[in-house]
């Protein structure tokens, strides 16, 4: 029986499988899509559809530098615990390895990985180790000179922050410094004109409402205003934050003093901005009973 890409899809659909995976399985069983789905129960290729509704906000992120290009790839899992675990800490590294030669998520996921995609490669570590997993973003940097760092590293090239730093003149131990800077500081942007316009004005109305609870003249206001937005632009952006390795200089001060400029960075942490619903304890255990 002829398989078409609507059958593969369909089997897709309900078990969670990949692509190849759905059609060996439809092909082993002659097109027939039940035993097709116990086919892929039996080698344990089902399982993933039924851990897909589970919030994955744990995970590593891992870092990737060759010449001139540095990446940085969240891959989360449902708890830390599989951060730890080689079989998942092999897979992130491939999956950094592999976004060094694509520009964007999309085409991470369909990357080659061993002779399947990072996405049907993620399903099938879905399969196997029994917690939800995903491949959650991307950035990628290009430099002169592109440093990484990761830390709280579970293992090389990879942990709870990875970082990416790009920078022109200077070595490589000064941009290490500054991504050390940027894991721990986390700024907003790399410099006023990089900032959020949105994000400033709705900084710049909150000051205003707090200066009009103190009953100021507006004359008197604006010009606490302009104060206030100067700290608030300073504490944001890398260049202009006191350097944490001497917080007698800021960032740009440091770089001016071993002739680097630094061109931009990149800061990812592991689950910042996934919203985690927290269950009671007995709610846990009925939903683990239900399977």
């Amino acid at each position: 029986m002829a398989i078409t890409a609507s059958m593969v899809k369909e089997l897709r659909d309900s078990t969670g499988a990949g692509m190849m995976d759905a059609k060996k399985a439809l092909t082993e069983t002659d097109g027939d899509m039940e035993a097709a789905v116990d086919w892929l129960r039996t080698k344990g290729l089902a399982k993933a559809a039924k851990k897909s509704g589970r919030t994955a906000a744990e995970g590593l992120v891992a870092v990737a530098v060759s010449g001139g290009t540095g990446v940085a790839v969240e891959v989360n899992s449902e708890t830390d615990f599989v951060g730890k675990n080689a079989e998942f800490q092999e897979m992130v590294a491939g999956i950094a390895n592999a976004a060094v030669g694509v520009d964007d998520l999309d085409a991470l996921l369909a990357a080659d990985m061993g002779g399947k995609s990072v996405a049907e490669t993620v399903t099938a570590k879905i399969a196997t180790i029994g917690e939800n997993m995903g491949v959650r973003r991307m950035a990628k940097l290009s430099g002169e000179t592109v440093v990484s760092y990761v830390h709280n590293a579970a293992a090389e090239g990879m942990g709870k922050i990875g970082v990416l730093v790009a920078m022109n003149g200077g070595d490589e131990a000064f941009a290490k410094q500054v991504a050390m800077h940027v894991a721990a500081a986390n700024p907003a942007a790399l410099d006023e004109a990089a900032v959020d316009q949105d994000m400033v004005e709705k900084e710049r109305q909150v000051q205003i409402d707090i200066a009009r609870e103190s009953g100021k003249p507006e004359q008197v206001i604006e010009k606490m205003i302009v104060g206030r937005m100067k700290k608030y632009l300073a504490e944001i952006t890398l260049v202009n934050q006191a350097f944490v390795v001497n917080p007698d200089l800021t960032v740009a001060a440091a770089a001016k003093e071993v002739g680097a400029t630094i061109t931009g960075f990149v800061r990812l942490e592991v689950g910042e901005g996934i919203e985690v619903v927290k269950e009671d304890f007995a709610a846990e255990v009925a939903k683990a009973a239900q399977g």
